[in-house]
């Protein structure tokens, strides 16, 4: 299912794709890693399929004049006249993919479960791998091994141990180079080189219990992730140090929507609360649905929308203050919302993708 759709800690046993890979055993020597078997959906491309419109779709980004969908088996499609036919992408795994992210009209990014990231920089045409879950653990015990802090190596060792079992389900880029995906029990990687080498963030976040982290957004000059148990993060130094901001609500909220001086964080049970303070204080908006919110966009003179988990589209007209609901007429778990260049809505879900809609502009 959606990274941003379920109960209040949400484990991987509820995604689709179930994590029951046996893995080889890891033999350390020294520093370093000797033997890990790496997962055979890691290794293999994703299998091309006429149902790939049907399948359940996690992710819709746009790139420039085009729109790119992803989803379960590490299906990604493309489409270049509006969201009406798709074109299957060229995928080297077979995982999951939850969260999509474009820079500019050609370079973009995915990721998704066992730690993978792509990228693509032909407008999401192919893809290729920048990290896997295996390489994500050896990455932590190198740090960790070099900082010398025992009690950081033993949880870097436990990572190895446990495998490429925990997936990213944000990522977001301010530009070119710069990055940071999100994901289950507060895992974190940034970039500063386009994602040619990620480093670990984990470690600078105030997240002592090691919540799932469910969104991620570059916006007012700060970064702002969002997780389970109303967690809350902002960094205004670029990344280097992150500090805890009071929640206004203590259950999950699964994303976050910025638009000119307003963000909007938006989870549970139609909960979103709104800041103007780039997080310094938070409002409720009152939704006026009862079920968990699961996207969120910016259709900029037409206004800001969240999407619920039943496919109904929230509308406002006045920068989050309030919204109107819309309710779908294609009730069906949704999961993601992108505008094509109509301004029509295109949703995804574990249905698969539906027919643009002006939905939007009936509120």
């Amino acid at each position: 299912m959606s990274r941003r759709l379920g109960q209040e800690r949400p484990g991987l046993s509820r995604r689709t794709l179930a994590v029951a890979l046996a893995l080889g055993a890891v033999a350390r020597t020294g520093r370093a890693i000797e033997t890990v078997s790496v997962p055979a959906v890691l290794r293999e491309s994703a299998l091309a399929t006429a149902r790939a419109k049907d399948s359940a779709m996690l992710a819709l980004a746009r790139a420039g004049g085009r729109l790119v969908a992803a989803g379960e088996r590490g299906l990604v499609l493309h489409s270049d006249d509006d969201g009406h036919a798709w074109t299957q992408a060229q995928v080297p795994v077979r995982v999951s993919l939850t969260a999509l992210c474009f820079v500019g009209e050609r370079s973009g990014w995915a990721v998704g479960h066992l730690g993978t990231i792509l990228r693509t920089d032909d407008a999401g045409a192919r893809w290729t791998l920048q990290l896997d879950g295996v390489r994500a653990a050896q990455r932590h015990l190198d740090v960790a091994l070099a900082t010398g802090d025992e009690a950081a190596i033993a949880r870097a060792r436990r990572l190895v141990e446990e495998g490429p079992d925990k997936a990213f389900f944000d990522v977001d880029f301010a530009d070119q180079r710069d990055g940071i995906a999100v994901g289950a029990y507060g895992m974190a990687f940034a970039t500063h080189d386009g994602g040619s080498s990620w480093a670990p963030l984990s470690a600078r976040l105030p997240n002592p219990k090691g919540l799932h982290l469910y969104g991620v957004r570059f916006a007012g000059g700060a970064i702002f992730i969002v997780g389970e148990q109303g967690l809350l993060l902002r960094s205004v130094d670029g990344g280097a140090t992150f500090t805890a901001l009071a929640s206004p609500y203590k259950g999950s909220l699964f994303g976050l929507l910025a638009s000119r001086d307003t963000l909007i964080a938006y989870g549970l049970r139609g909960n979103a609360f709104r800041s103007v303070d780039r997080g310094e204080n938070w409002a409720r908006i009152d939704t006026g649905v009862p079920v968990s919110l699961s996207a969120g966009i910016d259709l900029g003179a037409q206004g800001l929308v969240l999407l619920t988990q039943t496919s109904d589209v929230l509308v406002s007209r006045d920068n989050g203050a309030s919204f109107r609901r819309v309710p779908s007429s294609e009730p069906a778990p949704a999961t993601a919302v992108v505008a094509n260049s109509r301004g029509e809505l295109v949703i995804a879900g574990l249905r698969g993708l539906r027919a643009p809609t002006a939905e939007a502009a009936r509120a």
